[in-house]
């Protein structure tokens, strides 16, 4: 008896060495992102035409985050955010191209438009910001991105970096490209399997779903006859519909891989968008989309599984933005965090046990103007006027657990919602709820100052409310 106590002793001292190995080793970290996904387009958050069953797999074997939301309401500086671990303010990236789009008479405020210059903006990261790579780098990952960058000529310290998973470097872009889904996630198992024996870091950037809207023949006729089959809610696009099944496709291609290789408990993987759906999808029940400050511009789908640390079939409230990314990786891998330049986000790890991190506030600034191509994007209207034109003017925005206040630069303004209770942002509570509303300004302000964030006061001399021009409605749909 005495033998055997000494030897299940001896087991459980061993178990407990193995377990305490584990914990220690780094775990890889697979960060998976779709372009231009709306929230309400994936299985895991109710699509009923869309098909995502390797996504709603990923999430159901992991934490599906309910208020996940991008660093920026479109595709550049929501990147940016993510690269660098900082807010819109210190990048000055806030749209691709850097200018405000739309009819200029019907800009109140003089920001850069088509044809002016752009002191107040920026196009691409400077390469002397250090990115999330270079941060992983100092701890050792081997680190790959495949796929869209769009954050400008510098590599930002990834070991690959490569456009469209053949090796492209020269930042061709690859929208509509109906195979490139395929060569990225080629490439990405083929990186996994090159460095299953370190740690590493995957950055999977999918041009799909990005307009244009194109896909394979066969797949989208496949959805075409779905979508005869019966009457549905809205005429769904089986194009669109088999660009969604393409990056399906790649995170169950992914995922598989890693279950082979027997690096599934070991490897963080992460499936999130970069803005709000376009126009050619449902953001409902959400308001606006892609460029807006509404929840359907910027709240995207989001899960993340990690089998030996991630409760499966589990869910979370807390709200989560792009620049979490940076400090939550940097403390998974023991990695020092840059401290030349600011670091706007914490770190949620502890979400990802089931625990809480303390409330804070979440911020995103946009000095420009936006138009709409069609009536569910025209959430703003033209100053002075109810004519409804913009998804999204000059404004700045906070979000503290349920509540969110926009400050809207044209008038100085504000609005302020209760996203839990009202999701489709359908009734502004800052004349009910003056005191949060104030609280709420107050910190919003202060932040402006403390990130020098530009707000544009000057009024354009051209702006002319009356003047003619075309709503754009239902038109656009190929345009960023």
């Amino acid at each position: 008896m005495k033998s055997l106590f000494i030897f299940c002793f001896i087991i459980s001292v061993a178990q407990l060495a193995v377990s305490a190995a584990d914990s220690s080793t780094k775990p890889n970290i697979v960060f998976i992102m779709a372009d231009d996904l709306a929230w309400a387009d994936t299985g895991f958050n109710g699509t009923k035409f869309y098909e995502t069953p390797n996504i709603d797999k990923l999430c159901k074997s992991g934490m599906k985050y309910n208020r996940a939301y991008s660093g920026g309401p479109n595709c550049l500086p929501t990147r940016a955010c993510l690269v660098s671990g900082m807010y819109t303010p210190r990048t000055k990236i806030w749209t691709p191209g850097g200018k405000a789009k739309g009819k200029k008479a019907w800009m109140k405020l003089d920001v850069p438009s088509q044809g002016d210059k752009q002191e107040k903006t920026k196009t691409t990261l400077d390469p002397s910001v250090t990115s999330i790579a270079e941060v992983l780098k100092t701890a050792g990952y081997t680190t790959a991105r495949f796929g869209k960058w769009h954050v400008g000529p510098d590599t930002q310290g990834f070991d690959i970096s490569d456009q469209n998973g053949k090796g492209d470097t020269s930042g061709k872009s690859y929208y509509g490209n109906v195979d490139v889904h395929e060569w990225l996630t080629d490439a990405s198992c083929k990186f996994i399997k090159d460095n299953k024996d370190k740690p590493f870091f995957l950055y999977l950037t999918h041009w799909d779903v990005h307009t244009p809207i194109r896909a394979r023949k066969d797949v989208t006729a496949k959805y075409q006859k779905k979508l005869d089959s019966k009457k549905w809610d809205r005429q769904w696009s089986p194009v669109y519909s088999a660009m969604i099944e393409a990056v399906d496709i790649s995170v169950g291609r992914v995922t598989a891989t890693l279950k082979e290789l027997g690096l599934e408990k070991n490897t963080l993987v992460i499936f999130t968008s970069d803005n709000g759906g376009h126009s050619i999808t449902s953001n409902k029940p959400l308001k606006g989309q892609k460029g807006a400050f509404y929840e359907g511009g910027v709240r995207v789908p989001t899960c993340m599984a990690w089998p030996s640390v991630i409760a499966p079939g589990s869910e979370n409230n807390t709200p989560i933005t792009s620049v979490d990314f940076m400090p939550t990786f940097a403390e998974l891998a023991g990695a020092k965090l840059p401290t030349q330049q600011p670091v706007d986000g914490t770190s949620i790890v502890p979400l990802l046990h089931g625990k809480s991190i303390p409330e804070r506030s979440i911020f995103w600034h946009y000095p420009l103007y936006l138009s709409a191509y069609n009536p569910d994007g025209q959430v703003h209207n033209v100053a002075g006027t109810d004519r409804p034109y913009w998804r999204a003017v000059p404004s700045s925005m906070i979000t503290r657990g349920p509540w969110k206040l926009m400050h809207l630069f044209e008038d100085n303004s504000i609005r302020l919602y209760n996203v839990d209770k009202d999701i489709g942002e359908s009734k502004d509570l800052s004349k009910e709820h003056p005191e949060k509303a104030a609280a709420l300004f107050a910190e919003l302000k202060k932040w402006q100052a403390d990130t020098k964030a530009w707000i544009p006061t000057k009024q354009n001399a051209n702006f002319d409310p009356k003047a003619p021009g075309n709503t754009r409605k239902g038109k656009g749909k190929n345009k960023k």
